[in-house]
């Protein structure tokens, strides 16, 4: 592997915007071609690099988010979209020297004079397209794994989010030549745009409909997708769990980010009997943590008028056909309040097929709670609608939550606390189905972005061309004729084994 050539003061400083997306991914690409595979300390220091650009700006950063939301805190932006890159980032960069390795497969191969091992190279040039409600962390953890991994990245920041992506965009040639990274702002144009880019793999986190949209043009130019959707995330209350232990942890889940998560609890399953009390419970903690709403800049806003009106209108469909509702409405305060876009927090029951609620994610303050006498009752409703992005549980590891786990499909399974496998760097993230394909995270993003390149050497003394190329004599075709037989008599005993168990 070669080192890239120095980056030059003339490099730096140059701004993604004096060319156009197609000349962007035309200049890494030649950078790449021209630098060959990046070796480790490079692939370190850009990821270094990638924190730096984060961390030096980020008060900045969480300005820019509060006032693309209109109300968000200042330290959920820290933690969620600086802090909250950087388990992994570190991760990255610590690992990234041994991940890059060849690794060598069978020895007894070997042996025999059959040498193999799989390279792990880069694939090039990297678009990442990012989302409006984590619109750094969602982009820059990509971006960590697509650097370790030894790519160019072209780094999309969601348009909803304008003043955190210009933040990025300003400050990102002070850290990077645009060889390596550049940020693609709505003045290159849309994010349609950005996926017909000719680019070696496309990264895409946000919503399933713009998702296949953002598959069908990266398949017109064959380019492969990691797509990175979301869903309705249920939650299951065990019949031996303790109700205000779960409801506090789902009321506080609901509403982290306003209930703008792609991992946020959507619709939760409580043994029948304990439904009011869980209502109740979930209504007031939500009292306790919010004695105010719409001045509060703790609590987040929705982001545009478009959701506000979307989730305003799902509510109101479901009360209108019979769902009861239960609201969070300090003293004093008219809620919703489309001004300043702050919607009282809500749980909804009664909720029955044909309400809109029940098809829409929702995404924003509100709970759908059903009851259950049976875990099959829960299992049915869950697997009749699309796989969603996580499942959580409330209650111990026990058979019952085996029974959901294997009944079930879901992006990741966790257990009585909010988005726990963000936490863990070596456990993947991704989705299945409609909430996703592909994932990141640890080496799971590592993989994602870098060919496994295979390898193979022959010292043999026969030929596999010459043993597989006409003319084939009786000796051949005995020999064939040999390997079947053996097979199904391997077969056969495995089939006999199999039946013994």
């Amino acid at each position: 592997m070669t080192k890239p050539a120095e980056i030059t003061p003339a490099d730096m400083h140059v701004s993604a915007d004096q060319h156009t997306m197609t000349e962007l991914v035309e200049i890494q690409r030649a950078a790449f071609l021209r630098d060959g595979i990046p070796d480790a300390k490079t692939r370190i220091d850009r990821i270094v690099r990638l924190s730096a650009l984060l961390l030096d700006h980020s008060d900045e950063i969480a300005q820019a988010l509060a006032a693309d939301f209109g109300s968000r805190p200042r330290e959920l932006s820290l933690m969620a979209d600086v802090a909250g890159c950087m388990v992994d980032l570190a991760h990255q960069r610590r690992s990234v020297a041994k991940w890059m390795k060849e690794t060598k497969t069978s020895r007894a191969m070997g042996v025999a004079g059959f040498k193999q091992s799989v390279r792990h190279e880069p694939l090039g040039v990297v678009g990442i397209m990012g989302p409006w409600n984590f619109p750094l962390q969602l982009t820059f953890v990509p971006a960590g794994s697509a650097f370790a991994a030894g790519n160019r990245v072209l780094l999309r920041p969601s348009s909803i989010t304008a003043r955190t992506a210009d933040v990025i965009a300003e400050y990102a040639p002070d850290y990077f030549s645009i060889e390596e990274l550049a940020v693609i702002t709505s003045r290159h144009g849309g994010g349609s745009d950005f996926a017909k880019l000719k680019v070696d793999h496309m990264f895409f986190t946000g919503s399933p409909e713009v998702g296949a949209s953002v598959a069908s043009e990266a398949g017109k130019n064959l380019v492969p997708v990691t797509l990175e959707l979301g869903g309705k995330n249920p939650v299951v209350v065990d019949t031996d769990a303790d109700i205000a232990t779960a409801a506090r942890f789902v009321a506080n889940a609901r509403m982290v980010n306003g209930g703008q998560v792609c991992l946020c609890p959507d619709y939760v399953f409580v043994p029948e009997d304990k439904v009011d009390e869980f209502a109740d419970k979930v209504i007031a903690r939500w009292t306790e943590i919010f004695p105010t709403i719409v001045d509060n800049p703790q609590f987040t806003a929705t982001i545009n008028e478009k959701n506000f009106n979307r989730i305003v209108g799902l509510i109101d469909d479901a009360v209108s056909l019979g769902a009861t509702k239960r609201q969070v409405v300090p003293a004093g305060e008219q809620l919703p309040d489309a001004g300043r876009r702050k919607i009282a927090p809500t749980v909804l029951t009664g909720v029955k097929a044909g309400m809109k609620i029940e098809e829409d994610e929702v995404f924003g303050p509100v709970l759908t709670v059903y009851p259950y006498r049976n875990l099959s009752e829960a299992i049915g409703h869950i697997t009749a609608n699309p796989h969603p992005l996580n499942m959580y549980w409330c209650g111990d590891r026990n058979d019952r939550f085996e029974r959901l786990a294997d009944s079930t499909r879901s992006g990741a399974i966790n257990g009585n606390d909010f988005a726990l496998h963000l936490f863990g760097p070596e456990l993947p993230f991704g989705g299945v189905g409609r909430s996703g394909m592909g994932g990141y995270h640890g080496k799971t993003g590592f993989d994602t972005f870098s060919h496994r390149r295979a390898v193979a050497f022959s010292s043999m003394p026969v030929s596999i061309a010459e043993l597989m190329a006409p003319p084939f004599a009786k000796r051949d075709s005995k020999v064939a004729d040999g390997q079947i037989a053996m097979w199904r008599k391997l077969n056969a005993r495995a089939a006999k084994k199999l039946r013994k168990k």
